[in-house]
């Protein structure tokens, strides 16, 4: 096995398994990949396509082949020279039937031994849910559902025990309720169980469990025999809605439960344990417990031990009530396990990433004993890097004049986060604001101050608060959380009202960190420290959603921008920030994953790159775009008001109009042709599914809990519309024009991403079939089926220099560029795991359209040229071609004293590279690839 030097994600599922996964391991090994990056593999939900629901973390997932498969897996992975690295998922776990834990919490209440395992308020505002968990499955309201019937007792003869269904679902009965349920019928074959149900009392035990395994095994010998069944037919008969007196006896025996069975649209409002984000199937663990970290990562840290993985990637680690303990602790544990791993193996500590968003100008924390984060910020980075600021105006005016939308993107994340805490989120914004209520009356000076005034201002804070989550402890708070409470209160203090202010300050001040009162004891202690983790568990769903999954799909100026971890209002990125934050990685977390596309993207690497293209050609977008609008304005459709009003909408709204010509090119796939129907047709219902994702995640016309189908009908009637084929149409032609247009432009700009994830600090990831040209959308065509086959055939000849650009279109060209540069990776594993990294500079016209910089380590020394935008470097059309830009004042300036007559090399192009004195030029860098990655011919 190697050391880490560059990870393949994999996504894991019962159509892709261990087995289909040992089969591309020589594909990913000969492309020059150290380790696989696998996705989730502890048991999930049956067909789960992602694995972030696990359901028991004590095995391995059966549909992906279970333990055995995965050991055949990994025995392939250490076979072909290659580490693993693992997903984990300790926040939050999936409920229902195929979860034990959660079920017996369900059937057992507090009693359970795992009813402190998962997040449940016991004790909420609304006394109907004291001792009991809100079970907000219901289609309906529950009245109607007992009403119509579809609210049953049932009995599942395989385990002796009886369940509450509702269609798929199963709600264990509790062992409590047996006795009585059973003597409804009278009959003496049933007293044997009634005597065991009846003996239970007291507190929970092993004998109490034992007792009841004893009580359901009678009942299940019992239903194996006629008379039995009929016993059991019967006492089922007792409560079936059908009858009124069943109908009562069923309400009844359901009031009883440690569960309270609702409508769905209760939980928003009235749910009383901490969920995934707004997910109600996937509910929030506390692994700050050590009994439930030790259960939940127990297989884990056997894996880890045996030596069948390398490392961990944390999922959603600011979901955990202190993300820095349980790093901390995680790293411990692995580091204590490490002298049990095999001999063979390299003596390398764990590495460990965790996935973190972090706001612009935001630093991950020191202090937690990590590698770094899974890559969201370079994402945003390079991203950004890319842009042209001289777009920035024209793509602005476009974007208001014609949607008349005249805010920034943060007005549109504010907009969105009152609205999903008056909805979405109103049950964990209600339960954090009562939290503080409580706090409030533990002091003499606080306790007048009402729960509807704290509610108001506690709004206007997490409106305004600018990351994810502060990490303030028991140990209390560091500057970077003081200085973030200080921002949020300068904006917050322009929203509330005059008179509530102090109130403001002093709930910041807690939230920061302070304790209310002179000298608290323990309670008031117990009840900040709930406060405060009722915020930092609050603002991360709230910042996820109001921004990825809202504000993302409301504002479209440039939706190359809209991706996981950035900043749609940054609009660009300085040569000189790129820099900088390239050597703040190298000097703080120089092994942090780097990703430019992810099982979560928004939509693939290079549409995103494509579309940043329009960057450069700003202007003439601008008119293209306002003259469509006008062409195709007979495609759209009158929509009638759902209020019930007289006036009619036209749909699509211009802002989805705008956003879906940016799909169209950036999406448009490399070589489908102006008459393909067929090819049309198939891309047309890819967009189709993106675009209705993207409707309802807005929020604003149609949403995921009241879809509006007439208007989303419309939007799919204009898109199929305007991909017509057919001489009527005339914008398919133009559109076809541009992405022809912007295609090699494109695929440009997405080499120079790609040279750039590979060759500055940190470790690169390859997403599975990134390798070739990805123009992939969100979740879940970001998932799709890859055809290694493919992959396989090209990879042959990969090894030879790139000697030109034709047939770009296949791709073949960025596998190249990828396997160059890993295989130098591999000669060079010091110089880029521990090299400097410093900034070149360029001489010139293009000196503001190319970034160029060194890495060295002893003696090494590698050189990375990219352009990045091509419409401005005096290559026609945007080619993907080198610049053709003969200008003898472009210049690399190197800065080694002693080597400036170094021949130097393109290791993408093997061509000889002489230096001018203490320059390269440019022309000379880049008359094949409008990238080059130089090193000394000797090495």
């Amino acid at each position: 096995m190697t050391t880490l030097r560059a990870t393949a994600r994999l996504q894991l599922h019962k159509d892709f398994t261990f087995e289909d996964a040992e089969r591309v391991l020589p594909y990913y090994a000969s492309l020059g990949i150290s380790h696989i990056y696998a996705s989730p593999i502890l048991t999930a939900r049956k067909g789960s396509t992602h694995g972030y629901d696990i359901v028991d973390p004590t095995r391995i997932n059966p549909e992906l082949g279970g333990e055995i498969g995965f050991r055949r897996f990994v025995e392939a992975v250490r076979k072909a020279g290659m580490g693993l690295i693992q997903d984990i998922v300790p926040n939050h776990m999936g409920i229902g039937p195929e979860n034990p834990w959660w079920q017996h919490v369900l059937e057992w209440g507090q009693k359970s031994p795992y009813a402190g395992w998962f997040d449940i308020d016991w004790k909420p505002a609304d006394d109907m849910l004291h001792g009991k968990v809100m079970a907000p499955f219901l289609g309906k309201p529950y009245g109607d559902a007992l009403t119509a019937g579809e609210i049953k007792l049932e009995f599942d003869q395989s385990r002796g025990k009886f369940f509450i269904s509702y269609f798929s679902h199963r709600f264990p009965l509790s062992p409590d309720d047996y006795a009585s349920v059973l003597l409804t019928t009278g009959s003496e074959r049933l007293a044997p169980a009634v005597a065991m149900f009846e003996s239970f009392q007291g507190e929970f035990s092993d004998l109490t469990q034992q007792n009841a395994d004893v009580g359901f095994g009678l009942l299940r010998e019992l239903a194996e025999t006629a008379e039995g069944m009929s016993d059991i037919d019967a006492v089922l008969a007792a409560y079936s809605a059908g009858t009124p007196q069943g109908f009562a006896a069923l309400h009844e025996l359901l009031e009883r439960q440690h569960y309270r069975l609702a409508w769905w649209r209760c939980a928003a409002d009235g749910i009383n344990w901490r969920r995934f984000f707004e997910v109600t199937d996937l509910a929030g663990v506390r692994v700050e417990q050590e009994d439930v970290f030790e259960a939940t990562h127990a297989l884990i840290f056997r894996l880890y031990a045996e030596g069948l993985i390398d490392g961990v990637r944390i999922d959603h680690v600011d979901g955990l009530a202190d993300p820095g303990a349980y790093c901390r602790k995680l790293r411990s544990r692995l580091q204590a396990l490490s002298s049990q791993r095999p001999a063979e193996l390299p003596p390398a500590p764990a590495y460990i990433i965790v996935e973190k968003i972090l706001a612009p100008e935001e630093q991950l924390r020191d202090g937690w004993a990590i590698d770094g984060t899974s890559g969201y910020e370079f994402m945003d980075q390079v991203g950004a890097l890319m842009h042209d600021e001289a777009g920035e105006a024209t793509l602005t005016a476009l974007w208001e004049d014609l949607t008349g939308h005249e805010g920034d993107f943060l007005s549109e994340v504010r907009q969105a986060r009152r609205q999903l805490l008056a909805n979405n989120l109103a049950g964990e914004f209600e339960a954090a604001a009562r939290a503080l209520h409580a706090l409030a009356r533990t002091d003499l000076r606080t306790r007048d101050f009402s729960l509807g005034a704290i509610r108001r201002v506690f709004i206007e804070l997490l409106v305004c608060f600018p990351v994810y989550r502060t990490y303030i402890n028991g140990d209390g708070h560091d500057a970077a959380d003081q200085e973030i409470m200080e921002r949020t209160l300068v904006e917050a203090r322009q929203s509330v009202d005059r008179t509530e202010v102090p109130l403001l300050e002093v709930i910041a001040r807690w939230l920061g960190g302070e304790m209310p009162g002179i000298t608290p004891n323990a309670r008031v202690r117990h009840l900040h420290q709930r406060a405060v983790t009722r915020f930092q568990q609050l603002t991360p769903p709230l910042a996820a959603k109001s921004v990825e999954d809202t504000a993302f799909y409301r504002y479209g100026r440039l939706l190359s921008r809209n991706e996981v971890g950035a900043d749609p209002g940054q609009f660009c990125r300085s040569i000189e920030s790129f820099h900088e934050a390239c050597r703040v990685r190298a000097a703080r977390f120089p092994n942090n994953l780097l990703a430019t596309a992810t099982h979560d993207h928004k939509r693939g690497e290079d549409v995103r790159m494509r579309i940043a293209a329009l960057s450069e050609v700003a202007e003439e977008w601008s008119a293209a775009v306002r003259k469509w609008v006008v062409m195709n304005a007979p495609l759209r459709s009158e929509i009638p008001p759902e209020d019930g009003s007289s006036a009619v909408s036209l749909a699509p709204q211009t802002a989805d109009e705008l956003m879906l010509y940016q799909m169209l090119v950036g999406a448009w796939p490399v070589g489908l042709a102006p008459d393909d129907e067929t090819g049309i047709k198939a891309f047309a219902d890819r967009i189709d599914q993106w675009q209705t994702k993207a409707l309802r995640e807005a929020k604003q016309v149609s949403g995921w809990v009241m879809p509006n189908e007439n208007y989303e009908a419309a939007c799919r009637l204009f898109l199929y519309g305007v991909l017509q084929v057919g001489r009527d149409n005339r914008f398919l032609p133009e559109l076809i024009t541009w992405v022809q247009r912007l295609a090699s432009a494109g695929a440009a700009k997405s080499l120079s991403q790609t040279v750039l994830r590979l060759t500055v600090p940190g470790v690169p990831d390859l997403y599975q079939g990134a390798d070739l040209w990805d123009l992939t959308l969100v979740d879940p065509d970001n998932r799709r089926p890859v055809d290694y086959r493919i992959r396989e055939q090209m990879l042959k000849d990969a090894a030879v220099p790139v000697s030109g650009t034709h047939g770009w279109e296949t791709g073949y060209i960025k596998q190249q560029v990828i396997h160059h540069c890993l295989g130098l990776r591999s000669e060079m594993p010091q110089l880029f795991a521990q090299g400097a990294y410093l900034a070149l500079q360029v001489e010139g016209p293009m000196s503001g359209s190319v970034v160029a910089f060194a890495r060295t380590y002893r003696d090494q020394i590698v050189i990375v040229v990219a352009c990045l935008y091509p419409f401005s470097v005096n290559v026609p059309g945007g080619s993907l071609a080198g610049t053709q830009d003969s200008t003898p004042e472009n210049m690399i300036v190197l800065p080694f004293p002693d080597k400036n007559e170094t021949a130097w090399v393109n290791r993408l192009t093997d061509q000889e590279i002489e230096s001018h004195g203490r320059h390269l030029k440019l022309d000379e860098l880049l008359q094949t690839l409008p990238v080059a990655v130089l090193s000394r011919r000797s090495e």
